[in-house]
């Protein structure tokens, strides 16, 4: 399977990507600089090899920068999952249907994605959210209504994108 990656600049900072024939398989957060959003990707660039191909993902970083504007919603691209688990396939699709302006909590996601009883699990699949925006873990929140767990710029970034669509906290 070909895969391949580049790190492009957003009006909220520089996104790494990796795609394959399927999909999107990996995205970085909006990071301050390259180097920073290529770290996050450092393990599947390690481990697929994917080959550089600048200006692969220009469409996509469009999309992203109307996102980032307000002026649409989040993109959804088509998404390579392969190597996940069923259970963390069925929590990021779950995930996904959360709307723009609402959250949920990792109960609700454990329970929707057939496991009410794996809410730590559903913690963990978006713990490994491999393409966090598109899969938008940014919209899930503790039972305590708190912000909880954030990878890349951190808790700052999960507040930011909440209040951008909407969110009152």
């Amino acid at each position: 399977m070909r895969t391949w990656y580049d790190v492009f600049s957003t009006k909220w900072g520089w996104i790494g990507a990796i795609a394959s024939d399927e999909g999107l398989r990996h995205l970085s957060l909006p990071e301050e600089s390259i180097d920073l959003a290529k770290r996050h990707l450092a393990k599947p660039l390690e481990r697929e090899a994917p080959l550089e191909s600048k200006n692969a993902f220009d469409d996509l970083g469009f999309q992203l920068d109307s996102y980032f504007s307000g002026e649409s919603a989040m993109p959804q691209p088509y998404l390579d999952l392969s190597g996940a688990t069923r259970f963390f396939r069925d929590v990021w699709e779950v995930c996904r249907s959360i709307p723009a302006g609402e959250t949920q909590t990792y109960l609700w996601l454990a329970e929707k994605a057939g496991s009410p009883k794996a809410v730590r699990a559903a913690g963990q699949a978006m713990a490994r959210n491999r393409v966090p925006l598109i899969i938008p873990c940014h919209r899930v929140i503790g039972r305590d209504g708190g912000l909880h767990g954030f990878a890349g710029p951190g808790i700052g970034m999960k507040a930011r994108l909440l209040e951008l669509e909407g969110v009152k906290r």
